[in-house]
């Protein structure tokens, strides 16, 4: 349900109550992975999807039947070989689906209107919900915030709060979403209880360093995957706000001293667009001992080989080498700044997402990967 909390949050603040559907597992070729969200409203609005289309129209209806009700209810889905046309996922994959009232008089609103209000400012948090157990405590709810502190709570034994928040706050440190599973009393022992943990965190960096046309398309790409984005350059004439209308910040500096003092984690991405060699030494240099999750560097071929030369002429090992993605971005065949900007993103989602790069046509790769790292906007994954 994060990834639509920035309508819900509204929602909230107007005191409307509205049914949350979200996907709590996926099996096959499901078309949205956990967490994914489709909600309404007692007015009969609805936002968000589930399915992509395939079942809209029946978790719509669940959602309105609980608004009714009160009832928090599990429903799967799934492609029928007997009938064709039941409402189902005609792509081949199944999906469980947690529907939960949250109404005005529902004891658990305070825990969902908590971390909407999170997510819908960037503020890291997760939220674990039960999508598997006793029918009293389906669907009830604990926020988790980065210091390990917790509120709501999922009934039951006293422990289970406690290793609950534990493990939402384990998957909120990677920025994970997906589903663990605990013994009732707290323990990893007896009747388990499974919790969909969704994470919110604030979105990764992609930090742009030279500002060239290509950058100025990248910045837009990042922008539109979710990115916060940093273009920087020590060229005040070049790294302009009137260039970079679209970036989150543009910073004047040498690009290896800013990236020196500036916070990465395991989600930025950073790609080296000046190839100079007065820049991309020094840069490269540091970069390649982060543990950032993308470096790529523009350049020819006869470019990168002259900067790997010139790398391990400063120490850079071979270890750190192969993590360098350059020439950048992936075989499009692009010419254009916009065309060149897409092959880069390309290649960032294939290396964030698992995919190997390849036509799907004729291949037999899966088309969804498992989506083990960190995607890049505010809600992280795992199946």
């Amino acid at each position: 349900m994060l990834d639509i909390a920035e309508e819900l949050n509204r929602w909230v603040e107007q005191g409307r109550d509205f049914a949350i559907a979200t996907v709590v597992a996926v099996s096959g070729s499901g078309p949205r992975q956990p967490g994914a969200a489709l909600a309404v409203d007692s007015e009969g609005t609805a936002i968000g999807s589930v399915s992509g289309g395939c079942v809209e129209g029946a978790v719509y209806d669940l959602c309105l039947q609980a608004l009714e009700d009160g009832e928090t209810v599990l429903e799967r889905f799934g492609y029928s070989d007997e009938d064709a046309f039941a409402v189902g996922l005609t792509c081949g994959g199944i999906i469980d689906i947690l529907v939960t009232p949250v109404r005005a008089d529902a004891p658990g609103r305070g825990v969902f209107a908590a971390a909407l209000a999170a997510a819908a400012t960037g503020e890291a948090a997760a939220v674990a919900r039960i999508t598997d157990g006793p029918a009293e405590v389906m669907g009830r709810a604990l926020l988790v915030r980065p210091d390990g502190s917790y509120e709501g709570g999922l009934g039951g034994h006293p422990e289970l709060d406690r290793t609950a928040a534990a493990s939402a706050s384990a998957m909120l440190d990677g920025g994970k979403t997906g589903t663990v599973s605990i013994g009732e009393d707290g323990s990893h022992c007896g009747q388990p209880l499974t919790l969909l943990v969704e994470s919110s965190v604030p979105a990764p960096r992609m930090i742009v360093f030279g500002a060239i046309d290509f950058a100025s398309a990248l910045v837009r790409v990042g922008k539109f995957l979710g990115y916060h984005v940093t273009v920087c350059d020590a060229r005040p004439i070049f790294a302009t706000r009137t260039r970079f209308p679209e970036a989150d910040e543009i910073v004047v500096e040498w690009p290896h001293k800013y990236l020196e003092r500036t916070e990465v984690d395991g989600r930025t991405v950073l790609a080296v667009l000046t190839h100079d060699a007065k820049f991309d030494v020094p840069l490269l240099q540091h970069a390649l001992k982060l543990p950032v999750a993308y470096i790529g560097a523009m350049g020819s071929r006869r470019t990168h080989e002259d900067r790997n030369k010139r790398l391990r002429e400063v120490g850079v090992t071979e270890l750190e080498l192969a993590r360098l993605r350059s020439p950048i971005g992936l075989d499009l065949g692009a010419r254009t700044p916009e065309e060149t900007a897409l092959s880069i993103a390309a290649e960032i989602v294939a290396a964030r997402r698992g995919g190997s790069g390849v036509s799907l046509t004729g291949a037999h790769t899966p088309i969804h990967h498992d989506g083990s790292a960190q995607p890049a906007g505010r809600i992280g994954s795992v199946a």
